[in-house]
């Protein structure tokens, strides 16, 4: 009961606390911590033992470092190579050096400067990019300066914790032998490359939705706790498990299914925090922690600005995302915590550094929307869109049989990017061998759907070979993206009504004009003379097309269907009869 009662007390913390720290534009994460000091010792105490708590939903981190990991495709990571490395890595180094300088000379120890230093250089992903979306310059090249920056950062993340475990090996306990280490970072490489799309592929075959979920779940887990047995930590098994299927065609479909569990795992995860969180501390020593977090997010803003004007950026939109980006991470918190266990760090310096990051997170939305204030459209210039290279699909395809791949060959020679969903594993792995971006995943499905980049596609082509799938796929699109422009494939004219009643009208049907063509040949070879094939052939298209826009309008039941299809035979016959005397 006490258990029912914990996660009780949980659930309301977290449904009260993140839609009013949402709305206030304050952000998720420092909801859940807030929910998570009030419910905690330091307020209400009404959860006990936050250690324990803390130590499981640590999954919450190993499973976010996975879909870091998914995010990190090799191409795009190549394409921003500059970026990355100058941009996110000046960011980093420059921003860890003035920190560990000046608790040097505090009179703080190396090693805890060097930990601290760049545990509070990295920046709160979720944060900054939530940020950036709801002021529109995420695309902007100021935007994607940034976002290097919060990639570099992810890519650091693993390193950090290397270091933390490194520096912490003088605790006493028995590391395992560098050749062990070395052997799963092997194991799980050549897992990843010939073993896991395999093992998928069976499962979608015959398996079912949970037991995609179960493998998702086993694959995260099974790396995260080979890696932690072999000497290295959870979080970097799961990282670069990520990596390995940031490719694969079953990407969206592992993301879709982590994510519920990821979300949940990492909210109690801040919650925890936030329940460690010592406001003794702030009533203590206000200074020190207020001074702390000010100084933190100067010295951030600070070092970004100057980066961002190093590379030609206007001092406007070069302050806009240095404060966007100038409080301190949720991997802070993770560091703080490893860092802590492994006695690397005093408790009080753990609890002093997770508390000014906590106030760093409270402090950046406001000063955005400051700065939003202060300068209006006349002293902040619009940048637009448009000048950015977006590898982002502008057209989806639900279905890559024969149908939806010639819309895709026509796609690519125009190189008009585009992604494509579809449900049979062994198809999309042998089409994918000719360079197409195609994903295992389930179109009727409104997460495979986000996943695949549904909310920045122009045009989306219908083209699943069952038509009732099809017609879920619509009416989910058209009450979800209304200004989607949505072209299907008809297979049967009877459901063309359906289509219609969603707002769909352009409606292909998917063998008929092939079949014009056949039967047009086959006047012509019968003995027809080429005009006259090619005229009962239009006589005959134009007549079908108008039953159909009858039947669009006035749907039949089956029985009165058949009977309608004998009299439109019968008005045909007579079409054709009239008509052959004009060209005999």
């Amino acid at each position: 009961m006490a258990t029912m009662t914990t996660g009780l007390v949980f659930l309301a913390a977290a449904v009260v606390a993140v839609p009013v720290f949402k709305r206030l534009k304050l952000g998720a994460i420092l909801g859940y911590l807030v929910a998570g000091l009030v419910i905690g010792p330091s307020v209400l105490n009404l959860v006990s033992d936050p250690d324990t708590i803390l130590h499981f939903a640590e999954l919450g981190v190993v499973l976010l470092l996975f879909v870091i990991g998914l995010e990190l495709e090799p191409q795009k990571l190549w394409r921003m190579r500059n970026q990355i490395l100058l941009t996110g890595g000046g960011q980093l180094l420059i921003t860890s050096a003035v920190i560990l300088g000046l608790m040097l000379l505090f009179g703080f120890s190396l090693n805890i400067a060097i930990v601290v230093g760049l545990a509070v250089a990295l920046s709160s992903t979720a944060f900054a990019i939530q940020l950036m979306s709801e002021h529109r310059i995420l695309k902007t090249p100021p935007g994607q300066k940034g976002f290097s920056i919060l990639l570099m950062q992810d890519l650091a993340v693993i390193p950090i914790l290397l270091l933390v475990g490194a520096l912490s090996e003088t605790s006493g306990t028995a590391a395992p032998a560098w050749w062990v280490s070395v052997l799963a970072i092997l194991v799980v490489l050549v897992a990843g490359r010939y073993f896991i799309n395999p093992f998928l592929r069976l499962l979608s075959r015959y398996g079912s939705e949970e037991v995609m979920t179960a493998a998702a779940l086993l694959i995260v887990m099974a790396t995260a706790m080979g890696m932690q047995a072999s000497g290295l930590s959870m979080g970097m098994g799961a990282f670069v498990a990520g990596m390995l299927l940031a490719n694969s065609s079953f990407k969206h479909q592992l993301e879709t299914e982590i994510e519920p569990f990821k979300g949940l795992l990492l909210g109690l995860f801040f919650i925890a925090i936030g329940m460690n969180l010592d406001l003794s501390l702030l009533v203590s020593q206000p200074l020190v922690i207020l001074g702390g977090a000010v100084a933190l997010v100067v010295i951030k803003a600070a070092v970004i600005f100057a980066i961002l004007k190093a590379s030609s950026e206007s001092s406007t939109d070069a302050m806009r995302i240095a404060l966007m980006l100038s409080q301190g991470g949720e991997f802070a918190f993770v560091v703080m915590a490893q860092a802590s266990a492994n006695n690397l760090l005093p408790g009080i310096v753990a609890d002093q550094v997770t508390l000014v990051v906590g106030i760093s997170m409270a402090m950046t939305a406001p000063l955005v929307i400051l700065h939003s204030l202060w300068f209006n459209s006349k002293n902040c210039p619009n940048v637009y869109e448009s000048d950015v290279q977006d590898d982002h699909p502008q057209v989806l395809i639900a279905g890559f049989g024969r149908f939806g791949q010639i819309t895709a060959r026509m796609l690519a020679a125009h190189n008009i990017p585009f992604t494509a969903l579809d449900t049979d594993a062994e198809h999309i792995e042998f089409v994918k061998k000719y360079g197409n971006k195609v994903y295992f995943g389930d179109a009727s499905r409104l997460d495979i759907l986000k996943r695949a980049g549904i909310e920045q596609v122009k045009v989306l082509l219908i083209a699943v070979d069952n038509e009732e799938k099809a017609l879920q796929i619509a009416q989910l699109v058209r009450e979800e993206y209304p200004d989607i422009k949505v072209v299907a494939r008809l297979r049967n004219r009877m459901n063309a009504a359906k289509f219609d009643a969603l707002g769909i009208t352009h409606l292909v049907r998917e063998v008929f004009e092939g079949s014009i063509d056949a039967a047009t040949r086959v006047l012509q070879e019968y003995g027809f003379s080429t005009a006259q094939a090619n005229y009962y052939a239009q006589v005959f298209k134009h007549h079908d097309e108008e039953i159909l826009k009858r039947s669009i309008q006035n749907p039949l039941d089956a029985q009165e269907a058949v009977q309608r299809t004998l009299q439109n035979r019968k008005n045909l016959e007579s079409l054709f009869n009239q008509d052959k005397a004009d060209i005999l």
